[in-house]
């Protein structure tokens, strides 16, 4: 036993040695028995092995995913009928620096390029055919898709370019019809009540986003709010419309935003890019709503227009006028700060034999109170050629009324200016 206790000695002392010396490697941190382990697995786990790389092949394995799930369906049923829709214009081009001094005309001696006139693509949007019937087949889509359109091409779901007419439109809701030969529909959309959706249901977006390069793209997103009042059209005019943050780009307008059914539940419109301080946004799209789609489409198609109510006059938001005009001019009570002003009055108008006059401030229209323009437009067209309705006024600081008996615009100019002098 006695010889024993050095040779353990002998043995602790090779092992301190082991971990002076670990620990002079490590930087001078004594690391032990288990650290000079750990280190020299850290060391090796790191180096990159020689060798074959006959072993690192792989394979595709069967795709274990469900792929005909409720949106694959619905998309199924729908795209065939989607279209992009290409809006051709006359572009004037020159002969170069011979126009410029006067000499670059035809042998006839006219200064007319045989390439002036020549139609080249304008714009790219999206639409929908929802009707076949004989040989012409229907297509819904945005009025901004075809405005200024001297021509207009639709191309089919299989790439097939056709022609197309301009059946009607209307820039207050921002829709248009087209008609092209039914000879290559193979697939029609329907319509779903767009007033029975809710907020969160799934829906699908379909069109070209970017034109006809990315056609047939489609989006997933939800319902994100049943009723939005936003400007949809181009002359001011608020309507309710459906939010959605499907994703939605330039060349989506006039495209279908359906439900899982496959129903088309709106109309693809517009899009929200950012704020009023200029911050980016993003999954705020918006369509006009199937129910008044379907109002108006079939009017569209019937008259080719929409006849709308007027007033006969013209008009301006109160908030741009002054605090002082509108004390010392229109002498409004100083709890008045919304409505509408009018600033003139058409002779024979229907405002005109009603008795309203310049610098009345409209302020109700039935039961609808009236902050500007937008919501008394929006207003006016619930009521229907013919109709009697109530408008509540100011004049001279005193609240009037009287009773309008409403008569169509004279013109569509009448429904598409926003400011002063604009028609209503």
């Amino acid at each position: 036993m006695s010889d024993q206790k050095p040779r353990s000695n002998r043995f602790w002392a090779k092992v301190a040695g082991i971990g002076l010396v670990a620990g002079l490697i490590g930087g001078g941190v004594a690391l032990g028995i288990n650290g000079v382990i750990q280190h020299h697995e850290a060391v090796v786990s790191t180096k990159v092995p020689s060798g074959s790389n006959q072993d690192g092949g792989t394979k595709v394995n069967g795709n274990k995913a469900e792929l005909n799930t409720a949106s694959t369906k619905a998309y199924n049923s729908v795209q065939g009928a989607v279209v992009s829709v290409i809006n051709k214009q006359k572009v004037q081009q020159n002969n170069g620096m011979l126009d410029v001094f006067g000499i670059g005309g035809r042998v006839d001696g006219s200064n007319q390029s045989s390439d002036n006139n020549k139609l080249q693509t304008a714009s790219e949007g999206s639409g929908v055919i929802y009707k076949k019937s004989g040989n012409v087949a229907y297509i819904v889509t945005n009025n901004h898709v075809v405005a200024g359109s001297s021509a207009l091409q639709v191309i089919m779901s299989n790439g097939k370019k056709v022609d197309a007419d301009l059946v009607g439109s209307d820039a207050a809701t921002d829709l248009a019809v087209l008609k092209i030969n039914s000879a290559n529909v193979k697939t029609v959309a329907s319509f779903g009540n767009s007033n029975s959706i809710t907020t969160g249901q799934d829906v699908l977006a379909i069109g070209s986003p970017m034109g006809s390069e990315y056609a047939n793209t489609v989006t997933k997103g939800i319902v994100s709010a049943k009723n939005r009042t936003l400007k949809a059209g181009t002359d001011g005019t608020l309507t309710s419309v459906i939010q959605t943050d499907a994703a939605i780009n330039s060349g989506n307008s006039g495209g279908p935003l359906i439900n899982m059914a496959g129903q088309v539940i709106g109309i693809n419109s517009m899009k929200l890019a950012s704020n009023n301080d200029g911050s980016s946004v993003e999954g705020m799209g918006f369509a006009i709503p199937s129910n008044e789609v379907v109002s108006i489409i079939n009017q569209l198609v019937k008259n080719g227009k929409i006849s709308r109510p007027a007033l006969g006059i013209g008009m301006i938001d109160l908030s741009n006028v002054t605090t002082d005009q509108q004390k010392s001019v229109l002498k409004l009570p100083s709890n008045i700060t919304k409505g509408v002003v009018i600033a003139q009055v058409a002779d024979g108008s229907v405002a005109d034999n009603a008795g309203l006059k310049k610098y009345d401030v409209i302020t109700k229209l039935g039961d609808k109170t009236i902050n500007n323009t937008g919501e008394l437009r929006a207003a006016l067209y619930k009521y229907k050629v013919g109709d009697s309705v109530k408008v509540t006024f100011y004049r001279d600081g005193q609240q009037q009324t009287a009773t309008v008996h409403l008569t169509k615009a004279a013109s569509a100019t009448d429904n598409s200016q926003q400011q002063q002098g604009a028609g209503e």
